[in-house]
């Protein structure tokens, strides 16, 4: 049998900062009915090669605090949504005060 050798650096390459979502599911015992979910709501950015999902290396952090809080606190997807948009409001004014600080010659 002949491999493609092509092919497979090219799937090698594709595949290099990605996680295979399977792996994800199996390591933190979850369905991916909920990466699906988390996806649909923005929440999670999810590449498919070969018709597999896998997850960006840069998305892992947020994905495992997402699990947590499902797992650990029975948190749905909508709640998760909530606490992440409020998050991001959060980083977003801090960043503001950081700046405005800058400004003012404040620490």
């Amino acid at each position: 049998m002949r491999m493609d050798f092509n092919t497979i650096n090219a799937k090698d390459m594709a595949t290099k900062h990605l996680i295979a979502a399977n792996d994800i599911c199996i390591h933190h015992h979850v369905e991916y009915t909920f990466i699906t979910s988390l996806k649909e709501a923005g929440l999670l950015e999810v590449t498919v090669i070969d018709e597999a999902p896998y997850i960006p290396e840069d998305e892992l952090r947020k994905l495992e605090r997402m699990i947590r809080l499902h797992n650990e606190l029975e948190i749905n997807v909508a709640g998760i949504e909530a606490i992440t948009h409020l998050l991001q409001r959060i980083e977003q004014m801090q960043e503001e005060m950081r700046i405005l600080r800058n400004r003012l010659g404040v620490n």
